[in-house]
């Protein structure tokens, strides 16, 4: 088994994913191959994005999340599969579209944004309920979407909060 297991995380080697659309989206555009806090630089890799999208109307800014959800569940399914790794730490598009989501509520403002940063990563990491539940009770690409939508809906919703009291 561990035999198999390496010759499927040699297919995906840095290499390969820079040659293949599928890792390199699903690898977060190559964030996700930082050796320490993969989730963390691929979080980052979210805020150009949304640099590109803020201005939209909200519910086309909300339709291009859910749509990269539907994608990234097909990249990471094809990802995971490949690599032989359940929820491989690599795959970080999880996280860009999670952090898309939490922004969809965000000032465009240095402070506003770290703030979002601050509380979708403490979500992603720790995952209280009801997130912990979606990632256990689902398997593949769905796996492992569903708990960064679920944490970028919470962290809109305290951002969101967050505006109405100050």
């Amino acid at each position: 088994m561990k035999s198999r297991d390496t010759q499927k995380q040699a297919k995906i080697s840095p290499k390969n994913i820079w040659r293949n659309p599928i890792y390199f989206l699903s690898f977060g555009f190559g964030l996700g191959l930082f050796p320490v806090m993969p989730g963390t630089f691929g979080t980052l890799g979210a805020i150009p994005l949304y640099l590109l999208i803020l201005d939209l109307k909200f519910a086309i800014y909300l339709v291009i999340c859910f749509l990269f959800f539907i994608f990234g569940v097909y990249i990471c399914t094809i990802t995971e599969r490949d690599s032989g790794i359940k929820d491989n730490s690599s795959i970080v598009w999880d996280e860009i579209v999670g952090f898309l989501v939490a922004l969809s509520t965000v000032p465009v403002s240095i402070l506003w944004i770290s703030y979002a940063f601050i509380i979708f990563r403490i979500l992603d990491i720790f995952k209280p309920w009801p997130i912990y539940i979606l990632e256990e009770k689902t398997s593949g690409g769905f796996a492992i979407m569903i708990d960064d939508l679920v944490a970028g809906g919470i962290t809109a919703i305290i951002v969101w909060l967050s505006l109405l009291w100050i």
